[in-house]
């Protein structure tokens, strides 16, 4: 990324931007037009009460502004922008390519209402093959690249990485557990037993032959999968010949997971290798774009995205603001293919080169396997849009449902609902999912560890205070820095009776929040679904009619936030379990836990040991020793 998206640098040039004034439109922005330089950039229009309206680039920031001045030859939604332009601020770049990027930075950071938006931000997963440890691991990965090991991907999603690694453990036998798990056994585990891994834990495998499955399986992913096919056959047949079929039987079985793989990707081009491409289609005053991935000849998966875009635009316009923005925190492949020619693709072109080190080509695609691969992409954003549409026009039509129902001035842009999981508290977790005009908002999300130690077991009423306490004073908070942006629910909704509907009521009162409708739904007798009773301060508690569609609606809310509260729970709960007393003492790393265990048989026969024990282990030296003991009878 060139300097100019540096955090400081930014900051640093927008504190001597002009600031907005109370007259808006185009008169304001002549008047800054006087000052600016002739030279390439990134603007920002500013409202009134200082919210960034538009973040856009210029070859020109003169030129560019000065098409602002002007009334008359503009569209509704920028004679719209104009209009409300209080101030402006401005960056200069070196060149266009790094206005270009600079501010597709910004746009994902201040995301302005007259800007395309990219809304789903979530990271793509990769499948890394970790070689931190002598027998390498294979596991999901997403984020920063901080490990050791080869990376492969992106993949469209977390369903498809499992997926491929499922079937890459049958191929090739590789271990997925934690090098703590490793390291603590004494047998091998039950992939081992059906046949997922080849056991190099406890030396089931030598470490010559399991480094030679690693390398099968890079191998594979890197593309070359008719050496490994090659390969694979080849050993079958020689343990046939040698009459060895049980041996021949596992490898043919290897062999069947391989094409597995490769049948489950669908598409698989022979003109390509490595290709990201870019299908959009607007319908309805929405655009969907389909974004596919092709790593090593073999599609890895695609995902639709539903950028924020003003109805006027079209797919060209909405794509080219997209792109930029797509690859803002991702790596770039070589080749783009997108279904639309876009104005600033030469552009584009040459700023992802730039941001990725190497040759990008961005083409649309005219004929051959190409066009006719981008067709079958076209299609499947048309049949994504579609059914976006037809969703979101009967979810509308609930949310005004949810409204009458509870009393709401206007139809809820966003409903929150909580709820806690625990048994007989321990491992407590509070969650909270949100649901809007589009459905469940799941990257907004939120799981809450309950952190107040002098509740007693199965408090759900302090466990619910804690949670709406953290909650909404974090948004109070972001409130106050935001000026005001930060987005409140306009519905709240508590999995629990009149007792819980109190208990939240309290956090609001003592926080100061009022106006905010909170619901309690209290389940019926024999938590009989359809009978619900709700609960509203100042309101008698009532049902709705058993067939409404409204009280459906509310169910699946609350049954999304029990789903995600037992989730959180038992991830919390795994975790709880899968911890070892030995991971507590100081010195005691992978080995000697290892040793103590294949001594002892189990950590709680080492806390059980006396000194003269633990000083005949081997590799525990006498203070170790010491260490051990002082830690488990200090604890008793």
């Amino acid at each position: 990324m060139p300097a100019a998206t540096d955090e400081s640098a930014i900051t640093n040039l927008f504190n001597t931007a002009l600031p907005a004034g109370s007259e808006t439109g185009p008169k304001v922005i002549a008047r800054i037009l006087k000052n600016l330089p002739n030279r390439p950039g990134v603007y920002r229009m500013i409202g009134k009460d200082g919210e960034v309206l538009y973040v856009g680039k210029a070859r020109s920031l003169k030129k560019r502004v000065q098409s602002y001045a002007r009334l008359g030859g503009h569209t509704n939604r920028i004679a719209r922008m104009i209009a409300v332009t209080a101030g402006m601020e401005f960056i200069t770049t070196a060149s266009e390519t790094e206005a270009l990027l600079l501010e597709a930075n910004l746009i994902k950071r201040l995301k302005p209402r007259f800007n395309v938006i990219l809304r789903d931000d979530k990271s793509f997963p990769y499948i890394l093959i970790a070689r931190e440890h002598e027998a390498p691991q294979i596991l999901k990965h997403r984020g920063a690249r901080k490990r050791e090991g080869d990376y492969f991907g992106p993949f469209a999603s977390a369903g498809a990485v499992n997926r491929t690694i499922n079937t890459l453990q049958r191929a090739f036998l590789l271990r997925s557990c934690t090098d703590s798990y490793y390291e603590a056994r004494t047998r091998p585990c039950l992939l081992y037993q059906i046949k997922r891994c080849s056991g190099p834990c406890t030396g089931e495998i030598s470490t010559a032959d399991y480094a030679k499955l690693v390398e099968d399986a890079a191998d594979f992913l890197t593309g070359k999968s008719g050496k490994v096919k090659d390969h694979l056959h080849a050993l079958m047949e020689e343990a046939s010949e040698s009459l060895e079929f049980e041996r021949a039987a596992s490898y043919r079985d290897r062999l069947a997971a391989l094409a597995q793989v490769q049948a489950t990707q669908g598409i698989n081009p022979t003109t390509f290798a490595e290709a990201d491409l870019f299908a959009a289609h607007t319908q309805g005053g929405q655009t969907c774009i389909q974004v596919f991935f092709f790593r090593t000849g073999q599609n890895w998966g695609n995902r639709a995205y539903y950028p924020r875009a003003d109805k006027s635009l079209g797919p060209d316009e909405v794509l080219d603001a997209f792109i930029a923005q797509f690859y803002d925190d991702r790596p770039v492949p070589k080749l783009l293919l997108i279904s639309h020619d876009v104005a600033g693709r030469k552009l584009l072109q040459e700023a992802l080169t730039t941001k990725a080190g190497h040759n990008v080509t961005v083409t649309v695609p005219r004929r051959g396997e190409k066009r006719a691969i981008m067709e079958q992409c076209i299609a499947n954003a048309r049949e994504a849009l579609g059914r976006r549409l037809a969703e979101s026009s009967s979810q509308r039509k609930l949310l005004e449902g949810v409204a009458e129902a509870f009393d709401l001035e206007d139809m809820p842009e966003r409903i929150e609902v909580y709820d806690n999981s625990h048994i007989q508290g321990s491992n407590p977790v509070g969650a909270m999912i949100v649901a809007g005009p589009e459905g469940f908002e799941k990257n907004s999300y939120r799981k809450f560890n309950i952190k107040t130690k002098d509740l007693a077991p199965g408090d759900d009423f302090g466990m619910m205070r804690e949670v709406l306490t953290r909650r909404f004073s974090r948004l109070l908070k972001e409130t106050q820095e935001d000026n005001g942006s930060a987005v409140w629910p306009a519905l709240v909704l508590i999995d629990g009776g009149a007792g819980q509907l109190s208990a939240a009521h309290e956090v609001l009162d003592e926080l100061g929040i009022e106006d905010l409708r909170v619901v309690g739904i209290a389940k019926g007798p024999d938590r009989d679904a359809g009978r619900e009773r709700f609960f509203i301060r100042g309101r008698q508690d009532f049902m709705l009619p058993p067939r409404d569609p409204v009280l459906y609606f509310v169910q699946r809310l609350r049954d999304e936030a029990h789903r995600f509260a037992i989730g959180a729970h038992r991830a919390k709960r795994k975790k709880a379990i899968g911890a070892s007393p030995l991971d507590e003492i100081a010195g005691i790393g992978p080995t000697r836990k290892r040793t103590l265990l294949k001594h002892f048989g189990s950590a709680k026969a080492v806390s059980r040991a006396g000194l003269a024990d633990l000083r005949g282990v081997d590799g525990i030296s006498e203070q170790m020793a010491q260490t051990i003991y002082d830690h488990f009878h200090d604890q008793a």
